[in-house]
């Protein structure tokens, strides 16, 4: 291979000169893509007006507003969404149906390129204009994964494995490269963070009780001794400061890492709810493989459909770089390798500054091109459970109808039965209730989704109602609303079999102030929650 720079930009951003040994795991990733872009746009379906409807908690037309007085015209940019056009309830569910349509034809494999660019359009106006309730790690990791995707993507209407169309090695290394960040960065961030579980290999010892939506399956994994969990902090250490480095080694290498991380993935799925990230880590490390291993386990009879034929080799991008002859480039052609390059080119550097940050926080290295990519969610940096939670609160909504008598508000996800056991819900997200944990670590002053929801409760305003499992005052509305903070503790074991309850609780006092009607139907504060309420 000739080392001239124009040679190696064609060798990372051309895909004529790609791997063609990778056809079945891109195959495998774009369509488990497809089914994580269905399961954000399928959960959103059933929440997105309760959430920022016109009639919603966080209204996404208010803030669009606040976002134009303040931009002006670069409103656009930083804040990249369709609702720019118009942000009402039939809107907001053709972004979701639209999305869930694209992402369908992206699992059947219908035009890959066209609908990869319209889930990632409709997610990012989700995404661009929910405020609180799109501040999720996940939501950044499906968006860069979906961008960088799009160059990954054979084109056409129906390309098949897409032989005949190779991926770019720069698209290749970058959704990899995302795949090691998330891990690398989580472990880093652990380290940095100097919360002193990670150092005493105790994080894990409540963790499967403490986090958003705990599991019945982590119920009982939380009830295994402190050297199964010691071990598990020590495991997730080393897998992410260590092991993931393997993604750079040769083959034999990356696949033994595939079957490292696989496994260790499913676990996390089973014993806690974190809606699609895990799918999407799991997805993601399908691109550690090649065709020569992912056809072995084809059977007899679809080896032919199969791009790599039984004890054949598929000739290497190398060999067909010869083959082809002299490099020649068209206009068009020019132009696309230049966009490309570009771009990724754009994702890695501010991936990696962000990264280099982590070491060297006064690192000179320039900050516009990172800082432009940000409303736009593609070029994240990551850092999960850097600090573990200490405890486990749930903020409860109650009503009344005479201020004496309170009657709560059912979760659909979120635990507040201490019968009922927690579920599986994942990759379903239930954004309500995931808020609601976070905001259960702080103060309803930094979280205005709690007072926010205690006014639609008051006028029985049907989209935010629709959040909760039910409505116990369907013939009319309270007359006082309120939220209070509960401290929740998994039972042992003796407590579950003899009483037959999963979750044991003690009441923390008001959260938020109780908010009533006057006379004349305007919204006044009835009590104000004490200092004195013991707080996370």
């Amino acid at each position: 291979m000739e080392w001239s720079p124009a040679s190696v930009v064609r060798w990372l951003f051309d895909s004529e000169r790609g791997p063609s040994d990778r056809l079945i795991p891109r195959w495998i990733f774009l369509r488990a893509l497809g089914l994580i872009y269905f399961s954000a746009f399928f959960s959103l379906v059933f929440q997105i007006r309760g959430l920022i409807g016109p009639n919603g908690i966080l209204p996404a037309g208010q803030y669009l507003r606040a976002v134009a007085t303040q931009l002006g015209p670069a409103r656009f940019w930083f804040a990249p969404t369709l609702l720019w056009f118009s942000s009402g309830s039939h809107i907001l569910l053709a972004l979701c149906w639209v999305g869930m349509l694209a992402s369908l034809l992206l699992v059947l494999n219908v035009w890959p390129r066209v609908t990869l660019a319209i889930c990632f359009v409709c997610f990012l106006s989700f995404v661009a204009a929910a405020g609180d309730f799109s501040s999720y790690q996940s939501d950044g990791m499906l968006l860069e994964a979906g961008f960088i995707s799009l160059f990954l993507a054979p084109p056409g209407l129906r390309p098949g494995w897409g032989a005949a169309w190779t991926s770019s090695r720069a698209s290749w290394f970058l959704l990899l490269w995302e795949w090691f960040r998330i891990y690398f960065e989580s472990g880093v961030a652990k380290i940095a963070g100097g919360d002193p579980e990670w150092r005493n290999f105790t994080a894990m010892d409540e963790y499967y009780q403490n986090g958003p939506l705990p599991t019945w399956i982590g119920w009982y994994v939380q009830h295994l001794p402190h050297s199964f969990h010691a071990a598990c902090v020590y495991g997730t250490l080393a897998l992410e400061l260590g092991l993931v480095w393997m993604f750079l080694l040769p083959r034999r290498f990356r696949i033994i890492l595939f079957f490292i991380v696989t496994p260790w993935q499913i676990g996390i799925i089973l014993t806690a709810n974190y809606a699609f990230l895990n799918y999407l880590v799991l997805a993601l490390g399908f691109l550690l493989l090649d065709d020569a291993f992912c056809a072995r386990f084809f059977p007899a009879r679809f080896k032919k459909l199969v791009p790599l034929s039984a004890g054949t080799s598929v000739a290497s991008s190398d060999e067909r770089n010869t083959k082809q002859g002299p490099y020649k480039t068209s206009p068009m052609t020019a132009l696309r390798l230049s966009v490309t390059a570009v771009m990724l080119g754009w994702i890695f550097y501010a991936t990696t500054a962000q990264l280099i940050w982590m070491f060297l926080p006064t690192a000179p290295l320039p900050v516009s091109p990172i800082t432009a990519l940000d409303p736009f969610r593609i070029a994240n940096r990551y850092g999960l459970f850097a600090v573990m939670t200490r405890g486990r609160y749930e903020i409860e909504f109650q009503g009344s109808l005479d201020g004496q008598n309170w009657v709560a508000y059912p979760f659909r996800y979120k635990p507040q039965d201490v019968r009922t056991p927690p579920g599986i819900y994942a990759p379903y997200q239930p954004r309500f209730d995931w808020n609601l944990w976070f905001a259960s670590l702080g103060s309803w002053r930094e979280y205005p989704i709690v007072p926010s929801t205690e006014e639609r409760l008051l006028a029985n305003e049907p989209d935010v109602l629709s959040l909760f499992a039910g409505n116990p005052f369907a013939q009319q509305p309270p007359k006082q609303v309120r939220a209070v903070l509960w401290q929740y503790w998994f039972t042992t074991m003796a407590e579950k079999r003899s009483q037959g309850v999963w979750w044991r609780r003690e009441f923390r006092g008001l959260y938020a102030p109780t908010l009533g009607r006057d006379a004349n139907g305007k919204i006044e504060v009835v009590e104000w929650p004490s200092p004195n309420v013991p707080q996370p």
